[in-house]
């Protein structure tokens, strides 16, 4: 099925999801305006088929372990003759014609791939669901930048496909925690991937556009604020209650720095080894003093 049309234009914006004010040609190469549903078709069972592992695997009789004796004589018990306990109707016998590993490859030439892929992009051209955007630039990863770039665009409750202009690492972290959104190189894009998507945002370098930057201010991110720590945090963490309210303060360092202090105040309070030696020490001498004590008053009394 071919239906051609005028190349279709597409709304742009920048990688915070502000509104630009000219919008952007398609490239004529690419949304041609031709949509080949047969060829979606094949291209899509085809990667789907190409994911599968092909491990089932079953045993037929002469691979299942036992089963080398008859289990009985062959006339005189009255029963049906049985030559083997692995028998395919036996409890525990071999299977018949069951799955054995095997490959589920299916190849598709170059120029189907090719046309599938142009099909399912003129697909959601003509939906409106394609949208330029300039530049993602991002300088580390922050799931929270594309977090509020699919709010400021609307499509937080849809499947979004990010196709960038290369591979850039940054981007593919940020969208990597998101389960509605998928980022991939635009090369890297498949017929399955763009029809999964309910809207795909293509960076402007990877379909040959170059759009001027834009000055805007960004918009302040989500930050996740932590809990001011309670008393009773504070007493899971230190072990006793908590009195001082500079104890609440949390300490550099987490979890382990706690730990450590706790031991070594512990350790404080034990006493050393010296002192052990000390202590028994004086209560040995102690202990002699009043046995000698009450050798001399029994004396006395004698």
């Amino acid at each position: 099925m071919a239906d051609t049309n005028t190349t279709p234009q597409a709304s742009a914006y920048t990688a915070l999801g502000t509104a630009r004010t000219d919008k952007v040609t398609l490239p004529e190469s690419t949304f041609d305006g031709v949509i080949n549903v047969p060829v979606m078709h094949k291209a899509v069972t085809a990667f789907l088929a190409n994911q599968r592992q092909g491990n089932a695997s079953t045993k037929i009789r002469k691979y299942v372990i036992g089963g080398n004796q008859k289990p009985w004589k062959q006339k005189g018990t009255g029963r049906a003759r049985q030559g083997s306990t692995r028998a395919p109707h036996w409890v525990g016998g071999g299977t018949v014609f069951g799955p054995t590993p095997r490959a589920y490859d299916q190849y598709v030439p170059r120029q189907v791939r090719v046309l599938a892929k142009k099909s399912a992009l003129n697909a959601r051209a003509r939906e409106g669901s394609i949208i330029v955007i300039d530049a993602f630039n991002y300088d580390a990863p922050r799931t929270a930048a594309l977090v509020a770039l699919t709010a400021r665009l609307d499509v937080a409750d849809k499947k979004v496909l990010i196709l960038t202009d290369g591979v850039k690492p940054n981007v593919f972290l940020s969208g990597r925690n998101l389960p509605n959104v998928h980022v991939m190189p635009f090369t890297d894009s498949s017929t399955y991937h763009i029809l999964w998507s309910d809207v795909v945002l293509v960076e402007a370098g990877a379909i040959g556009q170059t759009l001027a930057p834009v000055q805007e201010t960004a918009a302040a991110l989500p930050t996740r604020e932590r809990p001011a720590p309670t008393a009773r945090s504070a007493t899971k963490r230190t072990g006793k209650p908590v009195t001082n309210a500079e104890e609440l303060t949390p300490r550099k360092g987490g979890r382990k720095a706690a730990k450590k202090a706790a031991k070594k105040a512990a350790a404080k309070k034990r006493p050393t080894a010296s002192a052990k030696k000390a202590s028994k020490t004086t209560a040995k001498k102690s202990a002699s003093k009043k046995s000698a004590a009450k050798k001399s008053t029994k004396r006395k009394e004698k």
